[in-house]
């Protein structure tokens, strides 16, 4: 590809050589400025296929610098993964200068407001943030040329469509937008049919929505047995670094005190921790001071870092595509991986949605295991005996309202109001 000669040379210097296919289909096009929508999945190399046509264009236009007036925008849908983009522009653009800031919530808003008056030409953000500083004053997107929304169906999941809007609103209808997703359901078609003009549409896509370098496989597990299965797992040799996923940001954390306490460098990340805790925990993980990340789905399309070998299901996901971005944390930039998912009586719906989505179904390690017996009480004897309590007190209350009522209507007919309205006092007898 003909690109800006420092960017030849930082992509020579990483060893790149061969384009993913969904670089490959959008990067020219973008550098003819063209619209482009394009749908591939997690691990293809899209920040690659946006962030290389915006420093080409940078490098040869050279636009100047405003304050608080970026040239190009790039919104993603978390922390991680804005810190993760703004990683790529570094790495990418090493031999060149241009300036970016990153704009996200969980810290504090006073560096980014600086570097913003500065001036830079790539602003990438979260839109809750942005969406505050705008309104602050501290941004400005009149004089935006190439806008970029990363994973725009995992916004719209986190609930960003309303803070999306009111930023489309503010972007200059003229200029060149790169829109991609995972997935496009129909209000993601109906946002990018808003946001872009006559688009080159880019489909890279599996004949199934998983990485087909990654071996998946289900363990059926009773709900108490899960922990010691996993601490197994996680002691083989073959496991070198784990991302173990939880329902819960609770769950998260006691999942990795218990694997701390069975010996196993274990720390958790997930939306209730601050920005620099998740960063430490990330870092930890990366360094390989921690062999295993337990985290939340929040961390599913957040976290890119080499070598993750397996990637465990503490708990099913509930939602089916939650699982092909989980799972797609590992089996990257042409890797093998491993994806194992515990499985009880009460997610095998869960599993089934899943196995619909991905269009096979996934091989179960122990079919032994006979569900029948596996299948756990929905109550246990205690909360049995809790609920039989509780209705003996309802019944018990029920009659005494009613007997209540009784001794009242009784006494009002021995003691009829008077005249005056007040009870008539009777001598005794």
């Amino acid at each position: 590809m003909d690109l800006f000669a420092p960017l030849q040379r930082a992509l020579a210097e990483q060893n790149y050589k061969q384009p993913t296919p969904i670089q490959a289909k959008t990067i020219p096009a973008a550098i003819e400025g063209a619209d482009i929508l394009g749908c591939a999945q997690t691990g293809t190399g899209k920040t690659a296929a946006f962030a290389l046509p915006i420093l080409d264009y940078l490098g040869h236009e050279k636009p100047n610098t405003k304050p608080n007036r970026p040239t190009v925008l790039v919104l993603a849908p978390t922390r991680e993964l804005a810190i993760q983009i703004g990683d790529s522009f570094r790495t990418y653009g090493k031999h060149m200068k241009f300036r970016q800031a990153l704009v996200y919530g969980g810290v504090g808003q006073g560096q980014q407001v600086k570097e913003l008056r500065r001036g830079i030409h790539i602003l990438i953000a979260t839109p809750g943030r942005l969406q505050d500083l705008m309104d602050q004053g501290h941004v400005n997107l009149d004089n935006i040329q190439i806008f970029v929304l990363d994973e725009a169906d995992r916004m719209l999941d986190m609930g960003f469509l309303p803070a999306l809007k009111k930023i489309i609103a503010k972007v200059p209808k003229h200029k060149q937008s790169l829109f991609f997703s995972a997935t496009m359901p129909p209000k993601i078609r109906d946002l990018a049919a808003r946001l872009l003009f006559n688009p080159i549409s880019i489909t890279v896509a599996s004949k199934t929505p998983t990485v087909e370098r990654i071996v998946q496989s289900v363990r059926y597990a009773k709900r108490g047995n899960k922990l010691a299965s996993l601490t197994d797992l996680l002691n083989a040799d073959d496991v070198d670094r784990a991302i173990v996923f939880t329902r819960t940001k609770h769950g998260a954390n006691g999942l990795a005190k218990k694997l701390d306490r069975a010996g196993i460098a274990a720390t958790a990340i997930h939306g209730n921790k601050t920005q620099n805790a998740r960063q430490r925990a990330l870092e930890a993980f990366r360094q390989k001071k921690v062999t295993v990340l337990v985290a939340t789905d929040v961390a599913a399309r957040g976290i890119d870092i080499d070598g993750i070998t397996h990637v465990i299901n503490f708990d099913m996901p509930v939602d089916p595509e939650s699982y092909v971005h989980r799972i797609g944390r590992t089996g990257r930039a042409g890797s093998d991986g491993i994806a194992i998912s515990f499985c009880t009586h009460d997610e095998l719906d869960d599993l089934r949605a899943i196995e619909k989505l991905i269009g096979t179904r996934i091989r179960v390690e122990n079919p032994e295991m006979k569900f029948d017996a596996a299948q756990e009480p929905r109550k246990t004897k205690g909360n049995q005996r809790k609920t039989t309590r509780s209705r003996r007190r309802k019944t018990t209350n029920s009659e005494l309202r009613t007997g209540a009522q009784n001794t009242y209507r009784r006494r009002k007919k021995l003691h009829p109001a008077g005249k005056s309205g007040k009870k008539q006092r009777t001598a005794p007898n």
